[in-house]
């Protein structure tokens, strides 16, 4: 066995050396533990511990607990304290013997639905002026229709957040004695609910103006018969979703910029295309030129063509590159993203501004590595041990950051990416993943920003669902609401407020209750 060192008069870089083998011996040492049991149990006959597959290839965020950016589980509370007494009714007894005494009453509380119909006839009054004018009295608000916003509302909900089909929805309400037709149906979903994405569009500018850190996503999407990709941008304030015919940088870039088309040549956008390599020729063009604003992409891309560098054939491409820095320039002139991270599972497209990559994908990455030997494999779970500690001590980081834990995390890091396992696959897997240090580290300088991206993959699922359920959209307002809808109430959700008053508030439904601007709760400050 060999010596152990003496710390007599080490000093503190030989001391955080001597910390740093302790612990990654140690997540070692476990590992093989673990496996010496397994083996000595399989020699005795036993079954050893039962392999459980998790739902998601990585179980390193549940096994490390809960982290900033995900929905701690509220504990159960007293249901009379959530509901409210409408009706009081006293049950008397009967047949009671003589001699009975009365001791108060025994409560038993039942909760019900009224679900009918109502039709009302709105006899307006008619009066002609003086001068020929004809005069009607006006209807009540949020009378807008032949169908009533208390019928919207519940349309909208049991579609949006019910997942319901339109076929099934229309089932339902010929069921309850509703007569409406399945275009008469469509027209309540989709037409005329500008208000709604007007809300949906200033959620998005809003989070990405205050939000310190965002999370994205996409997944697939169909659309006019055509596949496509529905971007969740997000965090623990608000979401947002845009479906689109592509996923590539550009297109990631035209969504950050909250339905502004403007691109713009200016410092930040100059940087942006020398940081990708744009001819110094192109650049000079560009600031050179009295028009450095365009309104629109028809408008930039003529702007181009004048200046010659649409005809360029070179690599990389000028136009896109040019195209994606004035989208970029124009993002940070309306103060979105600012400092914000933006937070991925990797893909290349969601790379821009500060970005920190998600450690959830990166362990998946080792999990994925097939070992076909016992060495292969006894290296690989003695990485992703030693990557779990480092994950959970990180969280731990972000809960209370210090300058040495930041310092001793950093050299842990390079440790366990740096290492020569005799697996070369895994070696040339760790070196990738060491090359994105800046980004998974990320925390160490900024230590609010979330570790993974699980609550777009949460967020997005919903998405997922409604894909399921009903396929694709058919029509551009179609898709247009059914993601507004889908993010409005995923940002309700994550602020307290309940889908159905929000309908019911911005529907002017008798009586509903009152819920602030949407962007008005995602820019309130954080409580403390």
């Amino acid at each position: 066995m060999a010596e152990s060192p003496s710390i007599d008069g080490a000093g503190l870089d030989e001391l955080k050396t001597l910390l740093v083998q302790a612990l990654e011996d140690n997540a070692r040492l476990k590992a093989e533990n673990a496996e010496l049991r397994d083996e000595i149990a399989r020699l005795k006959g036993f079954n050893g511990r039962p392999t459980i597959k998790p739902n998601r290839p990585s179980g390193m965020e549940q096994a490390t607990g809960s982290a900033k950016g995900q929905r701690r589980k509220r504990r159960r509370g007293a249901k009379r304290a959530k509901v409210t007494i409408t009706d009081t009714t006293v049950i008397k007894a009967e047949g009671l013997p003589e001699g009975a005494r009365f001791k108060g009453y025994e409560e038993f509380l039942v909760q019900d639905l009224i679900i009918r119909p109502v039709t009302t006839l709105y006899r307006r009054e008619r009066w002609q002026l003086p001068d020929g004018r004809t005069i009607v009295a006006p209807l009540p608000g949020g009378v807008t229709s032949h169908f009533g916003p208390e019928l919207k509302r519940f349309v909208l909900a049991q579609y949006h957040q019910g997942q319901s089909t339109i076929p099934r929805l229309l089932a339902m309400l010929d069921g309850v004695g509703i007569d409406i037709s399945k275009r008469q149906l469509v027209r309540l979903l989709i037409a005329g609910q500008t208000t709604f994405l007007d809300e949906a569009n200033a959620v998005l500018r809003t989070g990405l103006q205050t939000a310190s850190w965002i999370t994205v996503d996409d997944t697939g999407a169909r659309h006019k018969a055509r596949n496509g990709f529905c971007t969740h941008i997000g965090n623990d304030r608000f979401a947002s979703f845009t479906t689109t015919g592509s996923k590539s940088r550009l297109n990631f870039l035209e969504l950050l910029g909250a339905g502004d088309t403007t691109h713009l040549v200016n410092d930040a956008a100059v940087a942006y295309m020398r940081a990708h390599n744009l001819s110094g020729k192109v650049i000079a063009q560009l600031t050179g030129h009295a028009t450095r604003q365009l309104a629109d992409r028809a408008a930039w891309t003529a702007h181009l063509d004048a200046l010659g560098i649409g005809a360029l054939a070179v690599t990389p491409d000028p136009v896109q590159i040019a195209t994606e820095a004035a989208l970029w320039g124009a993002i940070g002139e309306r103060g979105l993203l600012g400092h914000t991270v933006i937070v991925s599972d990797g893909a290349g497209q969601f790379n821009v501004g500060r970005h920190a990559a998600c450690w959830v994908h990166a362990e998946r990455l080792v999990y994925k590595l097939d070992a076909f030997t016992e060495a292969r494999r006894m290296a690989k779970e003695t990485i992703r041990a030693r990557i779990w500690v480092l994950y959970a001590d990180l969280k731990a980081y972000a809960e209370a950051p210090t300058a040495a834990t930041k310092a001793e995390l950093a050299t842990r890091f390079d440790a366990i990416f740096t290492s020569k396992t005799g697996f070369a696959l895994l070696d040339r897997l760790l070196q990738r993943l060491h090359a994105k240090k800046a980004d998974l580290l990320m925390v160490l300088e900024q230590p609010d920003v979330a570790l993974h991206t699980n609550g777009s993959e949460s967020d997005v699922r919903v998405h997922v669902t409604r894909r399921k359920v009903s396929g694709g959209t058919r029509s551009d307002a179609g898709r247009d609401c059914r993601d507004a809808f889908l993010g409005l109430m995923k940002t309700c959700l994550k602020q307290g407020v309940r889908f159905w008053d929000y309908l019911g508030a911005r529907l002017a439904v008798p009586s509903a209750a009152a819920v602030p601007p949407l962007p008005d709760l995602i820019a309130r400050p954080m409580p403390p």
